[in-house]
């Protein structure tokens, strides 16, 4: 959408003169790009980088809040309490608000917008990247849906709502019950301590309109097969007509490298001659272009990306299993990775601060991240695709406690390992990470999926692990990272602070790939950087720089001893600091990195060694 008629929009609505009210809530440390929020148009980047179109407006930018007691949730609101920045979630501090919600209150939102008379023809849809945690949807009055889950897109259809005038409200309300629920929700919790950090409630990534024709691509389904040398290509249509086709392009630059056309019931196979791999030493990506054609007329069309990997298992020369990238053997070594901002909790202050961390995890020598306990927004692993960092996405943890821990394989004379969790908390687990591992199929950089965290809220392993397992073929699978452990999954993954160890590889290599799922959480607290001025920790604590970087250089020599014995991939805690935890590369406002670049980059080098592991 042009800038000029976005500004328009943003004037007749009187945005301009709400965001002069607007500030950050003062009082804790912040990032540099802070102070480059909007207000008139905060990330104002296109959302969904995997299927583009230029017919949309951002609506994220002020809208009106209250917060109200949950018993009166069936009184729509008739006056509201201020305005919040969405899509900042109202206890963060580039909210402008900064309160807390909990379990007996619900949020609501109200903005009023104007469609463009160019949004008339065809559908026009309502687009949320993530609200946390129960939401439901008003226009103009009336209920258009609900969603339930705090980390998956979600759209409604609200084109018989937008006919008449151009002035429109919508109105929504966000039931979040934290840490009182079973809901997946990650690390937040309603009394932040530890390793436990402040709630995320509401709106939390973009809000935006979208204009499509009748006849719509909905979603894709792209699966690179390297041996095969195609891409596998699902396309959902909505409102398909008989006679109708498909068309599926492929590009490398400016060059048509593929082209097949097919109809709804059609599997497309995109044969990719002499496919560039996707690799951290070589992130090619294809550009992709899928077309509905009508009588031979383009009905709808929208552009997309893929890249040809693969992610997979293999024993090496003595019967150890080992983590592939395009059938060979990379030592996948990242930083926990948790996602987090002093300034915007869940949500990054700029699209640029949201990549900056992917770019200084490849410029310290990582070549992969464990997103941990939280999704990201969708323009997060396209940069992770643009800069060829490999990712393992964790499911967020939910439903916690209530279940042994045991740190040995198997069930142990009659101890409870899995949690017993009720029907309806295990129907939110399997909507949810079906939702998640749907919505983001598409991203290359994502080369394995975490259903469980540790025990924290672990149940039926076996069953889900498979299921996850079922539901995308083309990934590895990580049952239980440092969690109860049974004989399932692609992975055996231990945790162990802050020394580095591996799993038995005479007793487990031969069935799993061996994994440390995370080690170090050496800290080093400085001041003016930390959430709070004392109390804070890591798992073990250094007073200056030049100690913390040897201690984590000893660390980092003994990883090839291991590789060599069968250790594939290992996970150092963590990117950032969080909260009170200060065991970061850099501090929670990212202005300090905390151990020299080149020291961290020379010691990682030998990592990489090919040498170190005999495939043959």
């Amino acid at each position: 959408m042009k800038k000029s008629f976005l500004l328009f929009v943003l004037v007749s609505l009187g945005v301009m003169s709400f965001a002069q009210s607007w500030q950050p809530v003062p009082g804790k440390i912040s990032t540099d790009w802070a102070a480059k929020v909007d207000p008139a148009n905060p990330l104002p980047e296109y959302p969904r980088p995997q299927l583009t179109r230029d017919s949309w407006i951002n609506l994220n930018g002020l809208w009106e809040y209250t917060v109200i007691p949950r018993q009166d949730v069936e009184n729509y609101p008739t006056a509201f309490q201020g305005n919040i920045l969405v899509p900042f979630a109202i206890e963060s501090a580039l909210s402008g608000v900064g309160k807390t919600v909990g379990k007996d209150s619900v949020l609501w939102y109200k903005r009023s917008i104007e469609i463009p008379p160019t949004f008339r023809k065809g559908k026009v849809l309502l687009h949320f990247g993530a609200v946390d945690w129960a939401t439901d949807v008003f226009v103009n009055g009336k209920q258009v849906g609900n969603h339930q889950g705090g980390y998956d897109p979600f759209s409604f259809d609200i084109t018989e709502l937008v006919k008449k005038g151009t002035r429109h409200d919508i109105v929504v309300k966000v039931w979040d019950p934290s840490d009182d629920g079973p809901q997946p929700r990650g690390k937040q919790v309603n009394k932040p301590h530890g390793i436990w950090y402040t709630p995320v409630t509401g709106i939390w990534q973009t809000v935006w309109l979208e204009n499509v024709p009748e006849t719509y691509i909905a979603a894709t389904r792209q699966t690179p097969d390297i041996d095969e040398k195609v891409l596998r290509l699902g396309v959902q249509v909505k409102n398909f007509r008989p006679g109708d086709q498909i068309q599926v392009t492929a590009w490398d630059g400016t060059q048509q490298v593929a082209q097949q056309t097919g109809d709804e019931n059609t599997a497309i196979n995109l044969s990719i001659p002499n496919p560039k791999l996707w690799s951290p030493s070589s992130p090619f990506l294809y550009g992709l272009k899928i077309s509905i054609l009508r009588k031979g007329k383009v009905v709808d069309e929208a552009g997309s990306y893929f890249a040809m990997r693969k992610s997979s298992m293999a024993r090496d020369k003595n019967g150890i299993q080992r983590m592939l990238l395009n059938n060979e053997f990379v030592f996948q070594y990242g930083p926990l990775d948790q996602g987090w901002w002093p300034d915007g909790l869940y949500t990054a202050p700029t699209d640029e601060a949201l990549k900056f961390d992917i770019v200084k995890t490849k410029e310290l020598g990582f070549n992969m991240i464990r997103k941990h306990v939280k999704v990201e927004p969708a323009r997060w692993y396209y940069h992770c695709d643009q800069a060829g960092i490999l990712v393992w996405q964790d499911m967020p943890s939910g439903d916690m406690g209530g279940n042994a821990w045991d740190m040995r394989l198997g069930q142990i004379s009659g101890r409870q390992l899995d949690k017993d969790r009720t029907p309806a908390s295990e129907a939110i687990f399997r909507k949810e990470w079906k939702a998640i591992m749907d919505a983001f199929h598409n991203f290359p950089s994502i080369v394995s999926w975490v259903p469980f965290n540790e025990a924290w809220g672990q149940f039926k392993t076996k069953e889900i692990t498979e299921w996850t397992m079922q539901a995308d073929p083309s990934r590895l699978v990580n049952s239980a990272s440092g969690g109860n452990f049974f004989n399932t999954g692609h992975i055996l993954d231990i945790h162990h602070y802050p020394d580095p160890q591996m799993p038995d590889p005479e007793v487990y290599g031969s069935k799993q790939i061996l994994i440390l799922g995370e080690f170090g959480g050496l800290g080093l607290p400085l001041e003016g950087h930390t959430w709070q001025e004392k109390d804070n920790w890591g798992y073990q604590s250094f007073k200056n720089s030049d100690d913390l970087v040897k201690r984590y250089a000893e660390f980092i020599d003994r990883i090839p001893v291991l590789i060599k014995k069968g250790l594939s991939g290992a996970i150092y805690t963590q990117t950032t600091d969080v909260e009170i935890e200060t065991n970061g590369f850099f501090t929670y406002d990212r202005k300090v990195l905390k151990m020299p670049l080149e020291k961290v980059q020379q010691v990682h080098r030998q990592l990489y060694n090919p040498l170190l592991v005999n495939m043959k």
